[in-house]
């Protein structure tokens, strides 16, 4: 069992993760701005491109490097990538004039952004759920709720620095709490070796219900996306939004993602977690069709449709990687990389295949209008992958 300083350094590494996490998406109109850094549509979705490649490769790869290393190195490592992330984006602000030059930086920023993601995130996960053996789904959901506070909240202070005259004001921010959570963690055990022995990790196949876990994470990766990187565009060209109000468009979204898996983490005895896995999916779908058909000039429609589909996505994610990890022990540690990964593969179709589409002429609302069959999708996997409710839960208090 984990003491309570270890408990909050991996709270607060989630919060942390998440502000760095949505830094970029969140500064969408600044990269797109033609007095900035003026990338077109195809150009800002394809910066997410090596982001997506580390993380994928630092998902599956974690696993295996906590085993030979540890966790806890693991885990410092995936810091240190996220805030040379940070570094390398207050440098590109220095080089807007210089386009070729600029655009270097941000792909070698979001490569370690990728990295600090795919390991942190699985670590983390396996943390917490070492931390609380005996209530795993709450655990795993108050954490990604934390997580998603912090990409919440990323928005919020873009917006803030942005009045303020430096936006850049963020990414030093993030390093200043990087710099601190590093120097704390440093310290403590961080150990989650109470979880599968490393021999099975090794030697177990992987079953075939992962391969399911991880087309629902694709998926959930496409739906979660849309939102995260496009809805500030979306707010602003077919909605006609200021700046101000696609942040908090976006802030919405994010919001509602924590006061979902908070929600969710609360009510798990009345409303049990398979339930809110069933629903999510299907309510997700309605709402996408609504951002489809959202006519133009109507901002405050946009702020709160985009709220609902952050309560839609809510906890989807940290539910799959504690159901996958209740139901899948043979592959121990492995399990929370493997859907991270699959999940991050679901975020590069969205982030960067977007950009290409809007740039051939595909409006996004059409777009957001196809990610409705996705989350249909999801809703129908969902009932393979959460038929059993998991027997420890129904004595676990909240």
């Amino acid at each position: 069992m984990a003491n309570r300083a270890e408990t909050s350094a991996v709270y607060a590494a989630g919060l942390i993760q998440g502000i760095t996490l949505v830094t970029f998406p969140a500064a969408s109109t600044i990269f797109t701005s033609a007095s900035q850094y003026g990338l077109s549509s195809g150009q800002y979705g394809t910066m997410f491109l090596p982001q997506v490649l580390t993380a994928i490769t630092g998902s599956l790869l974690g696993g295996r490097l906590a085993r030979r290393l540890g966790t806890k190195r693991v885990f410092l490592a995936g810091l240190l990538a996220d805030l040379a992330s940070m570094a390398l984006l207050i440098v590109s602000s220095f080089f807007t004039a210089h386009h070729g030059v600029a655009y270097g930086l941000l792909l070698a920023a979001t490569a370690f952004l990728g990295a600090g993601f795919g390991l942190t995130v699985p670590a983390i996960n396996a943390l917490t759920t070492a931390f609380h053996p005996d209530r795993v789904d709450a655990s795993v959901l108050v954490l990604n709720a934390l997580l998603g506070l912090g990409t919440a909240l990323a928005p919020v202070f873009v917006a803030i620095f942005v009045g303020l005259g430096f936006w850049w004001g963020l990414p030093v921010m993030s390093s200043v709490l990087l710099v601190a959570l590093i120097a704390v963690c440093g310290r403590l055990p961080l150990h989650a070796g109470a979880r599968a022995g490393p021999g099975r990790d090794r030697a177990a196949r992987t079953p075939p219900l992962f391969w399911v876990f991880a087309g629902f994470a694709v998926l959930y990766g496409l739906c979660e996306t849309m939102n995260g990187n496009w809805s500030q565009l979306d707010m602003t060209r077919n909605l006609h939004a200021s700046a101000t109000q696609a942040s908090l468009a976006l802030t919405a979204f994010w919001g509602m993602v924590t006061i979902g898996r908070v929600l969710f983490a609360v009510v798990q005895r009345r409303f049990p977690p398979q339930r809110a896995y069933h629903v999510l999916p299907f309510g997700l779908a309605v709402i996408f069709v609504v951002i489809a058909v959202l006519p133009s000039g109507t901002p405050a429609a946009g702020i709160v449709t985009f709220a609902l589909a952050g309560f839609g996505c809510s906890a989807l994610l940290p539910l799959t990687i504690s159901f996958a990890e209740e139901q899948l022990l043979s592959m121990g540690a492995s399990v929370a990389g493997g859907v991270i990964a699959f999940y991050q593969v679901g975020y590069g179709i969205a982030a960067f295949g977007t950009g290409p589409l809007v740039d051939a002429g595909v409006a996004l609302p059409t777009l957001f209008g196809a990610a409705a069959a996705a989350a249909v999708i999801m809703g129908g996997l969902s009932f393979v992958l959460a038929r059993r409710a998991p027997a420890r839960l129904a004595a676990t208090p909240t």
